[in-house]
């Protein structure tokens, strides 16, 4: 994992770059990242956020409206694609069907005039990284899912590119294969320290794989963070509602005082929550808690913040009983009730408090509950 804050020079910037296909409606809105040399950052966002387009543009398959791309020191706007020694890996595996495996891992090799010993030695170097060291002579049509996509990492790897682009590359796999792949892509990252740059919408994809995760709507990063950031420091409303799972509860700032605001909520109860994205007294915001911060039924005096409900759903997951209840202003509030000895069993149609700490609940900028 690179480290991001003692890095020196970008290796990639996107500096005020913008998109438009029309003239009129920019899908990228001036936008300002820095990439770390050998750091895994994602893009991450639902479809049409710009994710891709970035991509893409980085890629130098599409090209910005306005602003400028550096790799390095070097602009590269005007150069074309193929001469931007960056590796790709797409959804659709884009292996060249009439060739060998270590045929189309050759090809990258042979358009760059290698000699045919280097060639030969790199496809089994990089057959070996992707654990295929055997399946060189198979056809891609030979290989399940997962095995062609290993070859697409390979192909993009042989050449030893210092920066690698991946759009949804696990998007055809099944869930099982996915997360197999999401571990080793990741692994191959660290041992090699090359730079990728991954794009998705899965945000679980994004927790799991990532140093830094860029979190894209409306063509804008929401927030730039560490996974662990992201989903326990939510910036705004979209990022809490974007990653993991998340309550949302409305209410009307009544105060502030250090750092924290008392709310009062649909039902004229007061909470406690950080003030992290709000106005003033008077102003509407959105309380964000994530169902695992929650307690059912909390001992008298444990946390600040008490309301009542009702329990309409208990679903057995194993390491915990997703509990869905009906609250003021949310009837979808979700509760993770660990199934571990002592907890007390719930039945649906019963009525019960939820409590949450103050740290647990950040006031941000106001959404509709759906």
């Amino acid at each position: 994992m690179v480290d991001t804050a003692n890095a020196g020079k970008p290796f990639v910037r996107f500096e005020s770059v913008q998109k438009s296909y029309d003239g009129e409606i920019l899908v990228v809105k001036n936008l300002n990242l820095d990439i770390a040399e050998g750091e895994f950052l994602t893009m991450l966002g639902p479809s049409g956020s710009g994710k891709t387009t970035c991509l893409m543009m980085l890629a130098g398959f599409e090209t910005a409206t306005h602003g400028q791309i550096y790799l390095g020191d070097q602009p590269i706007n005007n150069v074309p694609p193929h001469k931007r020694g960056i590796g790709m890996v797409f959804q659709n595996y884009a292996l060249f069907p009439h060739m060998t495996v270590s045929e189309n891992l050759a090809f990258p090799l042979e358009v760059r005039k290698m000699s045919k010993a280097e060639i030969e030695s790199r496809v089994q170097r990089a057959l070996d990284m992707v654990e295929l060291g055997a399946f060189g002579s198979r056809m891609p049509a030979q290989l399940s899912g997962g095995q062609q996509q290993r070859v697409a990492v390979a192909r993009a790897l042989v050449f030893d590119p210092k920066l690698v682009l991946m759009d949804e590359p696990l998007g055809a796999l099944d869930k099982q294969l996915r997360e197999q792949m999401q571990y080793e892509i990741k692994h191959i990252h660290e041992n090699l320290g090359v730079t990728v740059v991954y794009v998705t919408h899965d945000q679980s994809e994004a927790l799991t794989m990532s140093d830094r995760i860029a979190v894209f709507n409306d063509g804008v990063i929401q927030q730039l963070s560490t996974p662990d950031d992201l989903y326990e420091r939510p910036e705004n409303s979209f990022v809490a509602q974007f990653i993991g799972e998340n309550n949302k509860l409305q209410g009307t700032i009544k105060g502030r005082e250090n750092g924290n605001c008392v709310v009062e909520l649909v039902n004229g109860k007061s909470v406690e929550a950080l003030a992290v994205n709000v106005g003033e007294s008077s102003d509407r915001t959105t309380l964000s808690i994530r169902p695992e911060r929650v307690e059912i039924n909390p001992p008298a005096g444990k946390v600040p913040n008490i309301i009542g409900g009702k329990i309409e759903e208990l679903i057995y997951l194993g390491d915990h009983i997703r509990t869905r209840m009906s609250v003021p202003g949310n009837d979808e509030f979700i509760v993770k009730v660990p199934n571990t000895a002592g907890h007390t069993l719930l039945n649906e149609g019963e009525t019960a408090e939820v409590g949450w700490a103050t740290e647990d609940c950040r006031a941000l900028d106001p959404i509709d509950v759906a």
